[in-house]
Parts: C-alpha cells; sequence; structure tokens
C-alpha cells in the first residue's frame, strides 16, 4: 500500500465522528485486558493506560482534539445518566446509611474541607498565582462540576481539568496501599473516603473491588459535587 493510498483512506476516516468513538472504546479494551492480565494491580488501572494509548494516537497522527472528540463525545454525554445510575447500588445498603448518617456528613465535611484547604495552601505556599490557586480548589470533584466551579471563582477550567484527572488516576492507583497502612478494612468506609478524594475514577475503581465500595464512593462522589459547587462559589467567587 503506497502513502498515497494511506492519505486516500486516512483523510475521510480522520473527519469521522465514528472514528473518536471507535478509538476511545478500543483503547478503554486494550486497558482493561492489560488490568486484568496484571491481576488487577493498581498500577494497570485502565483509565490511565487508555488516557496514555489515545494521547499517543492523537500525537502520531496528528489528528486535532476537537476531531477526535466529536466522537468521542458520544460517550462523555452517557456520564450523566451513568453517574445517576450510581444511586442503584446504594439502595441495597439504605439501613446502613441511615445508621451512618452522622459520622458519613463529619467525614463528607472533613473530607471535602481537607481536599480544598491541603490544595490551595500547598499551592500558595509554594508562590502560586490567584488563578492557579483558585484553579485547583475543585480538584477532587468531578470534571464538569469542578470546571463550571472553576471558572465561576476565577480559576482556569482546562487546568482545573487536568488537576481533576491526576488527583483521580493518583486516588484511584494509591488507596489499596494507603487502606492497609492506616489498617482501615471496612469498605463502606474506604468507599466514602474514596469517593470524596478521588471522584469518578476512584469509584470506578472501588465497582471492582466490591459493590459496597462503589456504592458508597458515588454517594460520597455525589454530595462532595454537590457542596463543593454551592459552598466555593460562595466563599471564593470574584
Amino acid at each position: 500500500m503506497t502513502l498515497l493510498s494511506v492519505s486516500e483512506i486516512w483523510t475521510p476516516l480522520s473527519s469521522s465522528p465514528l472514528l473518536g468513538l471507535t478509538i476511545t472504546l478500543l483503547a478503554y479494551q486494550l486497558a482493561l485486558c492489560v488490568f486484568r492480565r496484571s491481576g488487577g494491580s493498581a498500577w494497570a488501572n485502565p483509565v490511565l493506560i487508555a488516557i496514555v494509548v489515545i494521547t499517543a494516537f492523537l500525537w502520531l497522527t496528528g489528528l486535532p482534539y476537537e476531531s477526535y472528540f466529536e466522537g468521542a463525545k458520544f460517550i462523555h454525554f452517557m456520564l450523566g445518566p451513568i453517574t445517576v445510575a450510581l444511586a442503584i447500588p446504594l439502595f441495597s445498603y439504605w439501613g446502613r446509611l441511615k445508621r451512618m448518617a452522622f459520622p458519613l456528613v463529619v467525614a463528607l465535611l472533613a473530607g471535602s474541607a481537607t481536599a480544598v484547604l491541603t490544595a490551595t495552601g500547598i499551592a500558595w505556599a509554594l508562590g502560586a498565582s490567584p488563578a492557579t490557586i483558585y484553579s485547583l480548589a475543585p480538584k477532587s470533584v468531578t470534571t464538569p462540576i469542578a470546571m463550571g466551579v472553576a471558572e465561576r471563582i476565577g480559576g482556569i477550567p482546562s487546568l482545573t481539568a487536568v488537576m481533576v484527572i491526576l488527583t483521580g488516576i493518583i486516588g484511584a492507583i494509591g488507596f489499596p496501599a494507603v487502606f492497609r497502612l492506616l489498617r482501615v478494612r471496612d469498605h463502606a468506609a474506604q468507599g466514602f473516603a474514596i469517593g470524596i478524594a478521588a471522584h469518578g475514577l476512584g469509584t470506578a475503581r472501588a465497582f471492582m473491588v466490591s459493590e459496597e465500595m462503589g456504592a458508597f464512593s458515588a454517594l460520597a462522589m455525589g454530595l462532595n459535587g454537590l457542596l463543593t459547587a454551592v459552598v466555593l462559589p460562595l466563599l471564593l467567587s470574584q
């Protein structure tokens, strides 16, 4: 096959919205295979591997991100319904949830405040600009909420998106070791901590461990997102 024939095939293919969708699905399927072959190791996080594969593909082909997202936006759209559907497994633990209501509220307030104060405090101590500090404040909530909050309080939404993804990946990879170190074994407590600290990526990893851990992580992710979206603009709005 000559370079000319390859170009003739690639040009219409690169302009098709189906390319972004296909690449996303193939990249995640590859990442999932690597994760399973690794025995479920934390370092083989499927989301992290898929991001690396897609980034490498865009870099090697020169395909603009905008063209890629034309197809990938179909998956992006499904994030809303999927996030709502995360409440379904939680119904099975409704009785325990009611018994744990007070400690969960305390954990939510403490975890949410810690996430914001540590990020902004470290950035301030290192001499970061106000825009950068405000961009880091909502890093522990899911991307759409974090970007909206960052824009509202004077941050940089694109920077916030990067930090949210990094936070989620680090949380999803690191939580097994952290819980072993702290000797926290209860799946409900682990899940709630993951949801507050590592939002959607951590929640996806939690569901791979157990339904209970995933359900409590989903609850924490939703509550932390709501709390951050309401409180941060009131405190830091420009």
